[in-house]
């Protein structure tokens, strides 16, 4: 029974004590609800009102709270919903109509009523039964406690956000000055049908994304974020707002497709709030507010919700997507192709096996057991973390390096190396247990992410995990090329002064702003090798001195600088092929 997993405040209670006998007649009892809360159809049928009925009779009244999951719930607080609906009011006045497509508990839509007097009419929508109740008595609380106020006409709907007819609905408040508002869930689709969630959409490509994407990752997408685009799709061309607290992530995707949606929105404001503190989940997260019957725009400025910090204005600009207009604008030139190809480092998915320490003088592995076996393969290893220090030749870890290129056969290692060879076929369990198909009829104790490249004496890294854009020169150690493994990524050189000038230029101010204003950081891989690839070095070059690069560079001669200038403005095919 519904009842016993919805509040029902004391006022409340005490008026449905003193009307009890009008729940005999649901019609007359709604009849009244109207008049004082301005619900519509209280009570849907007379069964619910008897149940209350009988409720009151025995006294019960209910503290149960659901699986949140199931409906990617994590319901606002009344504070912050009154101050999202406060910062909106003081923006947009005069709102005439309120949706909320998954009300909840009611707190956006009480906080609405608070804060807009012009109400005229109010529509939520909620999937989970109890929540409704719970809405309605707080809306009828309100009234209760403050009988003067103006009543809108209000619809508590019980239904799922993905099949309500919103065109509907839009069509018939569009001469109204709308906001629509919530807290969609912040789950993606397949997160909730892994748990068996029946508060999924129907199958829909609703990004008309093509081929693989359709039916693979990108087919995976954020729960608010369909919401929000339906809401958009159906309110776009009404007087108003659309305010939402989204993931960023939404936001960012939102913006991105604005070119292919056209959405008649504008002055759009991305607010980020402190998810850990609201809602005591670790998620970046912000109020998107925007306006609705607008000039399709293209950007969103984003602030600090509780200081009004302005951050930064992120979108499209210059037929480009970024995070920070002003600095891309400032930076923009080294905006191209990379001539130098990036790449990843090596991967194994056999850490305990293929990555060693020394101690004492002897290898280690990571079951801890102590191996002797010849040190042609062993070569230092750097991962993300290491690459924090401009310069770096020295490493923490090792591990064995077992071919030179991708399928390249291993069969010399029992010939030529039959230490390592009898090292690595005692754990040869430990490779066939790894799942990755790149390694599924390949060579025994094959990797992945190897060339000649890996093998470059001197590399310009930098960590894909971190935030930090900064590049760290890597010497070999006593003249043996360091490794990389697969969370970094490089480039390489046969030559000292080569690696020093992409290095140098790659940490310039120039470069370094291109890429703050290029990556969304809050991203899960901000760094990438498809971001890497869009520094020109010839253009980097171009904007850099000599005289200044000599000063940080030791040593740097101009048969040095202009040996990097030919090779990145002559026929780089074969340069490219080589690094």
């Amino acid at each position: 029974m519904t009842f016993v997993e919805a509040h029902i405040t004391d006022l409340a209670l005490d008026f449905f004590i003193e009307n009890q006998d009008l729940l005999l007649d649901y019609n007359k009892v709604n009849s009244l609800l109207k008049e004082v809360s301005g619900i519509n159809n209280f009570f849907t049928t007379q069964q619910e009102a008897s149940e209350l009925h009988t409720e009151i009779k025995i006294n019960q009244s209910i503290v149960s709270e659901p699986d949140r999951r199931e409906y990617g719930d994590f319901q606002t607080n009344q504070e912050l919903a009154n101050q999202v609906a406060q910062y909106t009011s003081r923006k947009y006045e005069s709102i005439e109509f309120v949706l909320e497509p998954t009300c909840g508990k009611g707190n956006f839509i009480l906080a609405s009523i608070r804060n807009f007097t012009s109400l005229k009419k109010i529509v939520g929508v909620e999937i989970y039964k109890p929540y409704i109740w719970k809405t309605k008595f707080k809306i009828l609380t309100h009234y209760l406690n403050n009988p003067h106020h103006s009543i809108p006409e209000i619809d508590i709907l019980h239904g799922n956000a993905f099949e309500f007819k919103y065109d509907e609905l839009a069509n018939a408040t569009k001469h109204l000055k709308t906001l629509v508002i919530g807290n969609p869930p912040w789950v993606t689709n397949s997160e909730l049908g892994s748990i068996d969630s029946k508060n999924l959409p129907k199958k829909s490509n609703f990004k008309n994304y093509g081929g693989l994407d359709a039916i693979t990752g990108k087919g995976n997408f954020d729960i608010g974020e369909y919401i929000s685009f339906s809401m958009l799709k159906s309110f776009d061309k009404h007087n108003g707002v659309f305010a939402f607290l989204i993931k960023n992530s939404v936001v960012k995707n939102l913006i991105h497709d604005q070119k292919r949606n056209h959405f008649k929105i504008g002055q759009s404001e991305k607010l980020n709030i402190d998810a850990k503190k609201e809602f005591n989940v670790s998620v970046n997260a912000c109020l998107f507010l925007t306006q609705l019957n607008n000039k399709p725009d293209y950007t969103c400025k984003e602030y600090d919700f509780y200081s009004r910090a302005y951050l930064t204005t992120f979108g499209w600009y210059k037929d480009k997507f970024v995070y920070s207009v002003d600095d891309y604008d400032k930076s923009s030139t080294v905006d191209g192709k990379s001539i130098f190809i990036w790449r990843s480092g090596v991967k194994h998915d056999c850490s305990k096996v293929m990555e060693l320490e020394q101690i004492n003088g002897h290898y280690v592995n990571g079951l801890g057991e102590e191996l002797s076996i010849e040190k042609k393969l062993v070569y230092g290893l750097l991962k993300s973390s290491d690459l924090k220090e401009n310069k770096v030749n020295a490493f923490r870890k090792l591990t064995i390096i077992t071919q030179t290129k991708i399928g390249e056969k291993t069969n010399y290692i029992q010939k030529d190396l039959p230490l390592t060879y009898e090292y690595l076929n005692s754990h040869k369990d430990f490779f066939e247990k790894r799942k990755s198909s790149i390694y599924r009829d390949k060579p025994d104790f094959s990797i992945f992410g190897i060339g000649d490249y890996s093998f470059a004496k001197y590399k310009v890294g930098i960590s894909g995990l971190y935030k930090s854009t900064h590049f760290s020169l890597v010497l070999p150690n006593e003249s043996k090329p360091i490794m990389l493994d697969d969370t970094c990524y490089f480039i390489g050189f046969d030559k000292l002064k080569l690696a020093e000038i992409a290095h140098y230029l790659l940490n310039s101010d120039l470069v370094q702003r291109f890429l703050k204003s290029i990556i969304f950081s809050d991203s899960k891989r901000s760094i990438n090798k498809d971001t890497l690839m869009r520094i020109d070095f010839e253009k980097a070059f171009c904007s850099s001195d000599f005289e200044n690069a000599k000063k940080v560079i030791n040593g740097l001669t101009i048969d040095d600088w202009e040996g990097f200038k030919t090779i990145i403005q002559g026929n780089t095919n074969k340069q490219m092929s080589l690094f």
